[in-house]
């Protein structure tokens, strides 16, 4: 039996803009272990590896502390829902190693209008000209990101492309989960699958990591479990209509991460294209607002941390 957290707006916006950072860092350590940086490349599939097993050591941990009583668990959900968030996190940070992290994260970001077109034809969802025109916007704002002219065109933006594909079959998925299992549960038991799959996965592409090349590996793991933790607390206590805008706040801790690092500036293009994606999302966001002012769930209508 879960006892509903007390509404407190200003902090889910604080705990979401947290989570934003937790999830801007994941994606600058990602860059950091696939280019030279630490030590010799490492494969997405390894890097993808050490997130969830990571995560899988800091939700234990915090089950084994908090005595979490299992309920009945929807494995094939699970496993399908993993399935698709290994994929797209595994793309994403392929796709952080080439091109900038706020084109990266900013095409990644598309996952929920993606969600919400294919909610038309497996869900048999009826999706109206104010979402549609949303969906428009930002995959317009996709298009420019992509710069798809010969001279500019790079083809590891077509990676974020994936990856936003993958994210939005996630969330079909996941409304299929919602509201079966407790949040840690799911957090739990998505990263124990999430832990085999990404393995089987990286066995050919393993290398000895360096011991810097570990600590990001370990960062990787935990930062993400924190933004988890963080957003699932700030959904638990403002609506998802509300919650969402912030969440794009990763674009930015992004794009300065990278500059911070790489020495990367965002160029006119970035920012145009990125511009556009948000206002595409926070139409979206807008309308689903309306639609259900009351639900707490960010399922389908806004881009969530990566599973």
């Amino acid at each position: 039996m879960f006892v509903p957290k007390a509404p407190n707006p200003l902090l889910a916006a604080l705990l979401t803009l947290l989570a934003s950072a937790f999830v801007g860092g994941t994606t600058l350590l990602a860059k950091m272990l696939g280019t030279d940086t630490l030590g010799p490349a490492l494969n997405p599939l390894q890097i993808s590896q050490g997130r969830f097993t990571f995560a899988f050591l800091a939700f234990a941990v915090a089950a084994l502390v908090m005595r979490l009583q299992v309920t009945q668990i929807a494995w094939p959900v699970h496993t399908l829902r993993v399935a698709f968030g290994w994929g797209g996190v595994t793309l994403m940070f392929a796709a952080a190693a080439f091109i900038p992290l706020s084109d990266a994260t900013a095409i990644s970001f598309l996952n929920p209008v993606i969600g919400m077109l294919l909610a038309i034809p497996l869900l048999g969802e009826r999706v109206g000209p104010v979402r549609l025109s949303a969906a428009a916007i930002a995959l317009l704002g996709a298009m420019i990101l992509l710069r798809p002219t010969p001279e500019a065109f790079h083809p590891a933006a077509l990676l974020a492309v994936g990856a936003a594909l993958s994210l939005g079959f996630e969330v079909i998925v996941i409304k299929r989960l919602t509201g079966r299992e407790g949040p840690l549960q799911i957090l739990l038991v998505n990263n124990v699958i999430g832990v085999g799959i990404a393995s089987a996965a990286a066995v050919w592409v393993w290398i000895a990591p360096t011991p810097q090349q570990w600590l990001a590996l370990a960062g990787i793991g935990l930062l993400m479990a924190s933004a988890q933790t963080c957003f699932i607390n700030a959904i638990a206590r403002a609506d998802a209509s509300f919650v969402g805008p912030f969440f794009y706040a990763t674009l930015v801790f992004a794009a300065i991460y990278d500059f911070v690092v790489f020495g990367v500036r965002p160029d006119a293009v970035s920012v145009i294209g990125t511009v556009v994606i948000l206002c595409g999302a926070g139409l979206l966001v807008w309308r689903e607002g309306r639609i259900r002012p009351s639900t707490g769930s960010p399922v389908g209508r806004i881009a969530t941390p990566r599973d």
